[in-house]
């Protein structure tokens, strides 16, 4: 056996000719006491990277797999959950700027609350690419290193009321760093679960991500009240140690599979597939509104009722992200399309009923409203991403090259969706800035949203769950 360096720096192994010598170590027994077992565990190449990874054997899964991917899985979790939150942070500053000396339009509010949305989902694709590239746990490294530019050029900024609305707008935009997070931290966890368990890694990941921004609503306004007023240079100050505490666990416990390959056929596959764009559209309605109007709501309870603390705007976003794993086990048992029209229609409600409350001035009402759409989007997120695997099956021959392709498609739409959809984070706040600039009010931007959410319900009906459709007998 010979040892060389390839072309990234890892160490590599030259396999014999004899498959038993392929998993010899000098250290190994030899094969009269033990036998040797390629499946026993994961073979390691230098440093954190693995050579060989199959979670679908189930010996190797047991003997070592699964306690690697659960590793990897819970530092994930964590480093998305900062990704999280510094992609939210802009969306509990903002309201917080007129405390600090700072003079701005209802526009430019919207404006630093919509931006990060629109970078994080543009960085979602390359974002993704990166994992097979330089590595999972490398990547995990560099993207939570990363997330250091928007939170000490925000605590830098917001120290002088002078500064200009563009360099605001710039350094709101590098925290769309933190959103890429969320579509390489789920390519990578996906490489590490078997097809089985796939589905609730992915949803412990994505809900453990979405916490983050929960998270950060709740802190900043505790963390930035001072005696004389606010410091909100410490809403990106409190987030730094945590950022380098990340890439630090990352670094030292997560692994780098180099059996992760870039795949571009997937794109390719689910970009020529009709149903990608179909589900993307749907997913601009569910995970778009999460994010959208977890962006604008402490922003639309200190403009509509400034006496009402912003300290409560952080249960939007916690009772969405709590309830994304709820709507993908409901899709399990009932149909992923039935439980995505169920929530379409009922944030179509919620939003009626914002625009009720608006009408007759009642903090409670609006604020039980929003909580209705937010617990409806995450059901509603849980669903559609669970409908995608089903949907590219369903379209399959029952053969295996036919579902080997179905799941390549499927993968690709994964990735498509997941940035598509995160565009609703930017449309819904101009939404309202421009209902706000054009009729000085938020009625006209909230019964646009009622519309889209039943045009999306009934599109998703009519492809997916119409009696006599084939997908909608196979329950999708």
């Amino acid at each position: 056996m010979t040892t060389t360096n390839d072309d990234q720096g890892r160490l590599a192994t030259t396999a014999p000719t004899a498959p038993q010598a392929a998993t010899a170590s000098p250290d190994a027994p030899s094969s009269s006491t033990r036998p040797p077992r390629p499946d026993a565990a994961p073979r390691r190449l230098g440093g954190r990277w693995i050579e060989r990874w199959d979670p679908e054997d189930a010996t190797f899964w047991r003997d070592g797999g699964r306690a690697v991917a659960r590793r990897n899985l819970w530092l994930s979790i964590f480093a998305e959950f900062l990704g999280f939150a510094v992609w939210a942070l802009w969306s509990i500053v903002v309201p917080q700027l007129g405390a600090a000396g700072f003079t701005l339009t209802v526009d430019q509010q919207f404006w630093l609350i919509a931006v990060p949305s629109l970078v994080g989902a543009t960085l979602r694709i390359p974002y993704t690419f990166a994992v097979p590239i330089v590595g999972g746990r490398n990547w995990t490294v560099i993207s939570a290193l990363l997330l250091l530019v928007p939170t000490g050029l925000l605590a830098v900024v917001v120290q002088n009321p002078e500064t200009p609305f563009g360099v605001l707008l710039v350094v709101a935009a590098t925290a769309g760093f933190g959103g890429g997070n969320f579509a390489s931290s789920m390519a990578n966890i996906s490489f590490f679960f078997p097809e089985k368990e796939k589905g609730a890694a992915l949803g412990l990941n994505a809900a453990g991500g979405n916490l983050g921004t929960a998270a950060v609503q709740l802190a900043v306004p505790l963390v930035i009240v001072t005696a004389g007023g606010v410091a909100l240079e410490r809403a990106g100050l409190m987030m730094i140690p945590l950022v380098v505490l990340a890439a630090f666990l990352a670094w030292r416990f997560m692994d780098n599979l180099a059996t992760a390959k870039a795949d571009t056929r997937s794109f390719g596959a689910a970009v020529r597939n009709r149903h990608t764009w179909i589900i993307s559209f749907l997913y601009i309605g569910t995970f778009g509104s999460f994010i959208g109007y977890s962006g604008v709501f402490p922003t639309l309870l200190a403009g509509q009722f400034p006496h009402v603390t912003l300290s409560i705007a952080f249960l939007g976003a916690l009772v969405g992200s709590v309830a994304r794993p709820f709507g993908g086990m409901v899709a399990d048992r009932v149909g992923g399309a039935r439980v995505t029209i169920a929530a379409f229609v009922v944030m179509a409600l919620g939003a009626v009923g914002a625009i009720q409350a608006l009408g007759s001035g009642s903090f409670g009402r609006f604020f039980a409203s929003f909580l209705v759409l937010f617990v409806a989007t995450g059901v509603g997120n849980g669903a559609t991403y669970r409908m995608i695997p089903a949907v590219f099956r369903a379209g399959a021959a029952d053969d295996g090259g036919a579902i080997a392709r179905a799941r390549l498609a499927a993968a690709g739409c994964l990735g498509i969706a997941g940035a598509v959809g995160a565009f609703g984070g930017f449309l819904i706040p101009r939404g309202f800035a421009m209902s706000t600039s054009l009729a000085g009010s938020l009625v006209p931007a909230l019964w646009v949203f009622v519309a889209v959410y039943l045009v999306m319900a009934v599109v998703t009906w009519a492809v997916y769950a119409r009696r006599g459709t084939a997908l909608a007998a196979q329950a999708i």
